[in-house]
């Protein structure tokens, strides 16, 4: 006789058992819920969300380090990955400075900020302090020294990317000189290293329902739901920016490698739903590393470009921010000149630059291209406030979307895209591969 096939309540076990997807996506909206009802008890769940991410950070130097040298020594070429450095460079600063001029288009349009007729003596600078807690962005000659590192441990210690970036690209380019017949046993070494890492990611993914679970009840329990209806304009607006940008990417992807964005999209749904529920991309880029080389993109093109866009490659801080500095502009009633909104493109471009890892960073910002324009009050900041969090999906969503189609466009630049297994992998053929060793980590548990 035929077996009969299993029943609902078994399937939906099944699925839950084996997709990570599926996992998160319940724990996304168990934490709305439990915010939403119990927002208390919600607020001490933050140590969920903040021991994964705890997590994930130790491993992501020593991923970067072992991908980029095994990248270099493979590709036997530093010239190349020099190309493929400056290339990606120029595509951060194009598409960056495109995010910016959009954010100030659809403020303009819109004018998210009009009628609210704020006074700017009713608001204290002392929530905007607490937030940045008294820091300050880099100045152009800080960020660049703080990028060289002043210790090769000290580097992995501080958990700072683009100084383990520099040092990786050192160790790569000795690995070429010296060759492999004087150090033999270094770069197997190396790519052993790496296997291990990849294997501690499997691990720690197992968490990430947990880590979701935790960080979006937080995030209800902290600001519930009201302060979406307060500003609907803005968030409206952010995330329709938002859209226009992604579309924007999904034709440049299209006509630069033929590959579609919306099966990028499906392939890493998974990273995407993590980011979105630990407002975090950080904690998705060892995965998301990963399936872009196993996409066909060359290890030293992901090992290089996309690191490096986690800090000159903010494209959805670029759009909040732009449209940010008009929105509290209109709130207090200050009419922006073009010559005061091209300011505020070229402040942006340098500070948003700077953002990465500093906590408050955005706030940051925004002071800083208010103090330069002299018309809008600093402490204006503030009405940004309790929308800010609100937004970290539409930033985390549009920033890695952006540094992908980054990796796959400068790799198809450099010719270091394998077009035909990108294709194939994003339309599914080889998907069962990719999904494999997550699925089985998590069947194991």
């Amino acid at each position: 006789m035929p077996l009969s096939p299993p029943s609902l309540p078994r399937r939906v076990a099944r699925v839950l058992r084996t997709s990570l997807f599926a996992q998160v996506a319940c724990a996304l909206v168990l934490g709305i819920v439990v915010g939403r009802l119990w927002p208390g008890f919600a607020s001490d769940l933050q140590p969920l969300g903040d021991g994964f991410t705890r997590l994930i950070k130790t491993i992501i130097s020593p991923l970067v380090f072992c991908v980029v040298v095994v990248g270099i020594a493979k590709a036997g070429d530093l010239k190349a990955f020099g190309r493929i450095g400056l290339k990606a460079l120029i595509w951060f600063e194009v598409a960056s400075t495109l995010a910016l001029v959009i954010g100030l288009v659809a403020a303009n349009v819109v004018q998210p900020g009009a009628g609210m007729h704020v006074d700017p003596a009713t608001l204290s600078t002392k929530a905007v302090d607490a937030k940045t807690g008294g820091g300050s962005l880099p100045t152009t000659t800080e960020f660049v020294l703080d990028a060289l590192p002043t210790s090769f441990i000290g580097a992995f210690a501080e958990n700072s990317l683009l100084q383990v970036l520099v040092l990786a690209c050192l160790v790569g380019a000795a690995l070429l000189h010296l060759g492999h017949t004087r150090v033999p046993q270094v770069l197997p070494a190396v790519e052993q290293a790496q296997e291990i890492i990849f294997a501690i990611v499997g691990f720690v993914m197992r968490l990430a329902p947990i880590a979701v679970f935790g960080a979006m009840a937080v995030l209800i329990g902290q600001y519930g739901l009201g302060v979406i209806e307060t500003y609907a304009k803005l968030i409206v607006l952010c995330y329709a920016a938002a859209a226009l940008f992604v579309a924007l990417l999904f034709v440049a992807l299209k006509a630069l490698t033929g590959l579609s964005l919306l099966r990028f999209v499906r392939y890493i749904r998974e990273e995407l739903l993590l980011a979105l529920g630990t407002a975090s991309t950080e904690s998705v880029l060892p995965r998301v590393m990963e399936k872009l080389r196993r996409a066909g993109a060359r290890d030293d093109a992901v090992g290089l470009v996309l690191p490096t866009g986690y800090s000159f490659n903010l494209d959805g801080a670029s759009l909040y921010l732009s449209i940010g500095t008009l929105f509290i502009a209109q709130a207090v009633g200050v009419d922006l000149s073009l010559g005061q909104q091209i300011t505020v493109v070229l402040v942006l471009m340098l500070t948003s630059k700077g953002m990465a890892g500093i906590p408050g960073s955005a706030f940051l910002a925004l002071s800083a291209t208010a103090s330069s324009l002299g018309a809008v009050p600093a402490g204006a900041v503030a009405l940004l406030l309790g929308v800010d969090r609100i937004m970290d999906s539409m930033r985390v969503v549009t920033n890695l979307l952006g540094n992908c189609v980054a990796v796959f466009a400068v790799s198809r630049w450099e010719g270091a895209l394998d077009v035909d297994r990108a294709k194939r992998v994003l339309g599914g053929e080889a998907e069962a591969v990719t999904e494999e060793p997550a699925e089985e980590l998590v069947s194991q548990g």
